[in-house]
């Protein structure tokens, strides 16, 4: 008997060592397969915000899926960017360009730019998400919290998951911020393999090596994925059409399970005017059919899938709709079967099917962001019609803050001096014809009203010149007022006056030999009272009674004796307020002229010239490259700055030959540094950036 245990142990060891060195193998095969296609993706994102467009950075993950460099990866990391990097595990980096942007799957198709690179691309296949299971063993592959090319293995949770209400009553719609709705035609891959802001977009992979999800969102144990073949699908379309085309008719549903013997999937809504209403389709009808396709939705899970089956109808292709519709007061027949609903069928068109959110532009000259509005955005607001274009943002002090009444956020701009706006690109072309300077006469529709207001179109941009306001007389030193104690420590008893701590180099102060610790007791003959901390201010406010330029006779005492200094007035140096201002528009940050105090308060020397950086715009170029306020930029790409009018120049010459790189080296506290900015140059048939105040 103890001979039989012992063997029945020794096999059940062998077999749980063969049963790990097997998982070990299938590990090993499916990141081999996977792992060298993973991409770490690092974009400049985009934000419009208080009426201008700002830029972060941020990341995500993406996968390679063809030899020709196609990456899929999601919208939310690669969709609202203007810039993307992909950096696979071997160290090499690419530029990417999006293909097919899609937010109804949150899916992106990038392009890998590899010219110049002749090494061959690593690539994963796409496997079948339909032939998942429950408890199916999955790797996540990504770069979480950016830290590149991690892997992290779990199980599939549920193939097919849906989200719905606490009480399973409704469908609930995801949404990627703003309103842009997706997922609607998404049964979600839940499994519980770890991943992590950054891993959005990277593979799910089963144990064949294959990708059978893109990553999407996870959170307490729990993370979703996109199938694969809806990946494969929006691919497929990307590579073909270079867009995705996809149908509308309409239509909302809800499942079949709470009406008895009901085959069909229950309309819920019909959007009126829409290709199902045309078609004579009511809420309480039964869809049974599509081309023949018999339909059945017991469950919400069935749901997606058939949103899907009718979006694949093109727009502009005919659908054969076949439904079923309550007869009132329905009599049982001859046989007792109570017919209780009437066929009914139509050819139906399908429109196209836009994304919830419209494309967003800024307005540079009217200090705006606007945004295209779209069918479902109209529906959602219950807009009379989709024709205009919605504010979604207004710059403080710009001219359409300054319009009487304000453009606010929300407000439908449908005309421009009697031009019908319909669209976004109506919108952008009318402004190109606006003549800088002028004023416009703007119909809006806020809420239910229609509102008119006159917005004036601003003119380039010039420098902001410095004040003339006049100078007053100055001495430069700084003081401290005697004080009893502090004159009877010195020995000089009741002594009345200022103490000499600094002398600024340089000045006239200086020039006459005045030294710190000197004493003035006072200037021409007349004594300065001051024995309290609250006269601090008697020796300045007598200066600036005398013309600058005139010699002040100063009394002192250095070195217990009493002695007199004539010093040339100076006028006060012109202080960070009254010096000229320049804004680099592209770069989005602003300078000023290097005034004497700040050579001064920054211990630089006399001869150092440069613009100080006195604004950098949050989410701009000069901002994401690590440019700070109180920056001394001293050159731009190797071009001497030495004013506001040489930086203006500056400027000048980089945005006529559009470096990829501008690199401006600066003056930092106690050190220098480098500062590189990437910018996007605008295009010659962009709006200019107007930005006058």
């Amino acid at each position: 008997m103890i001979r039989i245990s012992h063997l029945v142990a020794a096999s059940v060891i062998a077999l749980a060592a063969s049963t790990a060195a097997q998982a070990k193998n299938d590990i090993d095969t499916a990141r081999e397969a996977v792992y060298p296609a993973l991409v770490n993706i690092a974009v400049v994102g985009t934000q419009y915000q208080n009426g201008r467009l700002r830029r972060f950075p941020a990341a995500g993950s993406g996968v390679i899926v063809s030899p020709e460099g196609h990456v899929l990866t999601n919208f939310h990391v690669a969709g609202e960017t203007t810039r993307i990097t992909c950096t696979l595990p071997d160290g090499r980096t690419f530029e990417a360009t999006p293909i097919v942007l899609d937010p109804l799957t949150d899916l992106a198709v990038l392009q890998l730019e590899t010219e110049g690179d002749d090494t061959a691309l690593p690539y994963a296949m796409l496997g079948d998400s339909e032939r998942l299971e429950v408890g199916d063993d999955v790797l996540a592959m990504g770069n979480p919290l950016t830290l590149s090319s991690s892997m992290t293995r779990g199980i599939v949770s549920n193939p097919h998951r849906v989200f719905t209400s606490f009480t399973g009553a409704e469908m609930e719609e995801t949404d990627l911020g703003g309103g842009q709705r997706t997922g609607i035609f998404t049964r979600w891959i839940q499994h519980d393999a770890l991943i992590l802001g950054g891993n959005s977009g990277g593979p799910l992979v089963n144990m064949k090596g294959e990708v059978v999800g893109i990553n999407d969102r996870g959170g307490s144990g729990m993370s979703f994925a996109i199938p694969s073949n809806i990946a494969a699908d929006v691919l497929a379309e990307a590579l073909e059409h270079g867009e995705i085309r996809r149908g509308w008719f309409g239509l909302s549903f809800k499942p079949v399970d709470k009406m008895d013997d009901q085959e069909g999937a229950l309309v819920t809504w019909v959007v009126e005017g829409g290709p199902a209403d045309d078609a004579g389709l009511q809420p309480g009808d039964l869809l049974t059919s599509v081309d023949g396709e018999a339909i059945h939705v017991s469950t919400f899970e069935g749901i997606p899938p058939l949103l899907k089956r009718m979006a694949d109808v093109k727009p502009g292709q005919v659908a054969r709709l076949e439904w079923t519709r309550p007869i009132p007061g329905a009599e049982p027949d001859e046989l007792g079967v109570t017919r209780d609903r009437t066929p009914m069928t139509a050819e139906v068109m399908a429109a196209p099917l836009e994304q919830y959110l419209g494309e967003q532009s800024v307005i540079d000259p009217w200090g705006i962001t606007v945004r295209d509005v779209t069918i479902q955005m109209a529906l959602s607001r219950k807009y009379p019609n989709a024709d205009g274009v919605m504010v979604t943002g207004v710059r403080p002090g710009r001219p359409g803050e300054k319009a009487q009444p304000s453009l606010r956020r929300g407000d439908v701009i449908t005309a421009i001096d009697g031009t019908p706006v319909k669209t976004l690109e109506d919108f952008e072309s009318t402004m190109k014809t606006i003549t800088p300077g002028t004023s416009s006469l703007v119909t809006m529709r806020r809420g239910d009203a229609e509102v008119l207001t006159v917005v004036e179109t601003v003119p380039e941009r010039e420098s902001v010149r410095g004040s003339s306001e006049l100078a007053k007389a100055w001495l430069g030193i700084e003081t401290q007022v005697l004080t009893r104690p502090v004159a009877e420590s010195l020995g000089l008893g009741r002594t009345n006056g200022f103490r000499i701590t600094r002398v600024y180099p340089g000045s006239e102060a200086a020039a006459a030999g005045l030294t710190g610790g000197d004493i003035i007791t006072a200037v021409n003959g007349s004594p300065l009272r001051a024995s309290r901390p609250q006269d601090s201010g008697r020796l300045t406010r007598r200066i600036e009674t005398m013309p600058v330029g005139e010699t002040a006779e100063l009394t002192l005492h250095r070195d217990g004796k009493p002695e007199m200094v004539a010093v040339t007035l100076e006028a006060t140096p012109a202080g960070a307020n009254s010096a000229e201002n320049y804004e680099a528009e592209t770069l989005e940050f602003t300078v000023r002229d290097l005034v004497y105090m700040d050579t001064i308060e920054n211990r630089w020397g006399s001869d150092l010239q440069g613009v100080i950086v006195t604004a950098v715009e949050n989410g701009g170029w000069a901002s994401l490259a690590g440019l700070a306020s109180g920056d001394l930029v001293v050159s731009l790409n190797d071009i001497p700055v030495s004013d506001t009018a040489s930086f203006e120049d500056a400027i000048s010459t980089i945005e006529a030959q559009r470096p990829d790189v501008v690199k401006a080296f600066v003056y930092r506290g106690y050190r220098t540094t480098f500062v590189f900015m990437e910018p996007d140059w605008p295009e010659d048939d962009e709006l200019v950036d107007a930005d006058s105040d």
